[in-house]
């Protein structure tokens, strides 16, 4: 194996592990706005008072250091994405191989991180808006 397919592979690997990452950010994002929603509506809905108020805050306060720690990660992976696919690119061109590999997919990639940061988005958003309405109402 050349020191070229070396690195070819050490690529695949971290675009596979950057994968597997996003795929993690994602879902978590996603399970934990669901559960404090959950949790929050339910205190919302109690109209109780002293703890669950202490409660209700902390978890809104998770809810919103989750949702950084998701967009953030995930603005990171894209980064590390792109880069690393430049540099597949850039190899590629250097082997006279590019013409197999459409750089347009480049664009494709940050489309999808910014739908998969929406989607936690929004679902951080309703997590956020419906205990408080509840509690309004």
């Amino acid at each position: 194996m050349t020191m070229l397919e070396k690195v070819h592979d050490h690529i695949i690997d971290e675009l596979d592990t950057n994968t597997r990452t996003d795929l993690i950010f994602v879902l978590t994002g996603i399970i934990l706005n669901l559960i404090i929603m959950g949790v929050n509506s339910g205190i919302a809905a109690s109209k109780g008072g002293g703890p669950e108020n202490a409660i209700f805050y902390a978890l809104v306060l998770l809810l919103l250091v989750v949702n950084l720690v998701v967009e953030v990660g995930l603005l990171k992976g894209r980064g590390t994405r792109k880069k690393l696919l430049e540099g597949i690119l850039k190899m590629y061109k250097d082997q006279n191989v590019e013409g197999y590999y459409d750089p347009t997919l480049l664009g494709d990639y940050r489309l999808r991180y910014n739908l998969f940061m929406l989607v936690v988005l929004a679902f951080g958003l309703t997590a956020l808006i419906i205990p408080f309405a509840l509690r309004l109402l």
